[in-house]
């Protein structure tokens, strides 16, 4: 089974038990680098998937929570180098498999293939690159093809329906849905659409569909898995550890309710 495979098995794992995947995001390093790895075995032990956000100056598709989270975790000296790092100490022992969410710059400055290998190496399975355009993505996509690990791609309520399908064709892993056109970490909630829109990438996807920004609490988790494979929960576990909450019962209380 390829890294990329891992993910779809993993989310189809807990359709399968009869509950929707909860795919969780937490920045890397932050609040505190000494306790990411303590963090994310907790988040890990309860997440069927989980999504590791590199620290980036700007990251402009994530709001108020998650920015904050970036800048500080990058005041403390995570870099995208400390964080394999961190995930080789621990290789083997977190069941879930990992994602890495990172806007493009840091994987430039990297190199793409050198990228590639040290992800292998370090059990990441995918990557989500909010600013890299479809059309610009085949040298980044080659590389990760190479080693079997997942490009996947973010569709959106406006993405049209050939489009849709170049991206659901082309995502790996799993296809990210976002729910709304905005930013991350909104009060909004979720669309009245959203049913509509779900069952639409559900039926243009041949690979698990996630869907991301939006979902807060236990309700939000239900609302999406009637109509996707899976739910990814983001700022509000951000807040949750940035308050000294306890990230485990947190999303306990969300995956026992879905």
């Amino acid at each position: 089974m390829t890294a990329h495979e891992k993910l779809s098995a993993a989310i189809r794992a807990a359709n399968e038990a009869g509950r929707t995947a909860l795919v969780p995001f937490i920045t890397a390093g932050y609040p505190e680098p000494k306790d990411f790895i303590a963090i994310l075995k907790d988040v890990a032990s309860v997440g069927d998937v989980v999504e590791l956000g590199i620290p980036f100056s700007d990251p402009m598709a994530d709001g108020m929570t998650i920015q904050r989270s970036s800048f500080i975790a990058l005041q403390k000296g995570v870099s995208l180098k400390w964080i394999f790092e961190q995930l080789d100490s621990v290789k083997g022992e977190i069941d879930a498999p990992l994602v890495m969410m990172s806007y493009l710059n840091p994987l430039l400055a990297f190199g793409y293939e050198a990228l590639a290998e040290r992800a292998l190496a370090a059990g990441v399975c995918g990557f989500i690159v909010p600013d890299l355009p479809f059309e610009e993505s085949e040298d980044l996509r080659d590389a990760l093809d190479a080693r079997g690990i997942g490009l996947i791609q973010l569709v959106t309520p406006a993405t049209p329906d050939e489009r849709l399908k170049t991206l659901c064709d082309a995502s790996r892993g799993f296809v990210y849905a976002v729910t709304i056109t905005g930013i991350t970490g909104g009060e909004e909630g979720l669309p009245g659409n959203l049913a509509a829109y779900l069952d639409k990438v559900s039926s243009f996807s041949e690979i698990p569909v996630c869907a991301g920004f939006g979902i807060r609490e236990a309700a939000d988790v239900t609302a999406v898995g009637k109509h996707a494979n899976g739910a990814i929960v983001g700022s509000a576990l951000v807040e949750v550890l940035e308050n000294g909450g306890d990230a485990r019962q947190f999303l306990t209380g969300l995956r026992h309710t879905a």
